[in-house]
């Protein structure tokens, strides 16, 4: 496995990586499930799919896939239903408010790669106040992750080589993307893992298990933060 290099920006995916929209996402699903006529569900049983998004959530939360007849309709509707309360409860994670400070502190480039909607991330970014340099979302293109294509047009969009960008994520398809767009990739373990493989089987380039641990893998002249 290649050794990270020192980076010339930092892209992260979204929910799970940059931010806990856990109890939000939960909100909205077991909305649909009220709405349905069933108990809502323990956040602890939603929590390690929100990485799945809407798909993910309506498979354990109503055990609908994309296959059923109503599937289309409960996606359009979880959808409104957490777009008009998507920020209620979301925060970054522990130590990630620290870090963009310091990299923006460093003159770093940083930014968000996400399958979520464009009109959901944009909202969701102004509603915390996160102004990245780049953020690709998942209708931005005709290819979503895991393959490389929205991680190559954010570099583009840096204007930066692919191989000089750490990539961060909490999903097996992160990892896949990144190595396919060749960028180190740092796999986290405080994200949504869905338990599907061991995050030390996804290829990353490293697996940390705090946000606060990315500061500790750039060189020292980039992780001390001027006073």
């Amino acid at each position: 496995m290649p050794a990270l290099c020192p980076p010339d920006a930092i892209l992260f995916d979204l929910d799970g990586t940059l931010l806990d929209t856990a109890p939000d996402m939960a909100a909205a699903l077991n909305h649909l499930r009220v709405e349905g006529g069933l108990e809502p569900m323990e956040l602890a049983a939603i929590r390690p799919n929100v990485s799945n998004g809407a798909r993910g959530l309506l498979g354990i939360g109503l055990q609908v896939t994309p296959e059923h007849a109503d599937y289309d309709g409960l996606r359009e509707r979880f959808l409104a239903v957490y777009g008009e309360n998507l920020a209620v409860h979301t925060r970054l994670f522990p130590g990630l408010e620290d870090l963009l400070d310091m990299l923006e502190t460093r003159g770093m480039p940083w930014g968000v790669v996400t399958n979520k909607p464009s009109e959901l991330t944009h909202r969701l970014l102004a509603a915390l106040a996160l102004e990245p340099d780049v953020v690709v979302c998942g209708d931005d293109l005709s290819r979503a992750k895991p393959h490389p294509d929205p991680l190559w047009f954010a570099a583009g969009k840096l204007r930066l080589e692919p191989s000089s960008i750490w990539y961060v994520g909490d999903h097996e398809r992160d990892i896949i993307a990144g190595n396919a767009a060749h960028m180190p990739t740092i796999a986290g373990r405080w994200g949504y893992l869905d338990g599907e493989r061991p995050i030390e089987d996804w290829g990353a380039t490293a697996v940390i298990d705090h946000p606060e641990d990315i500061a500790g893998l750039l060189p020292a002249d980039q992780h001390e933060v001027s006073t």
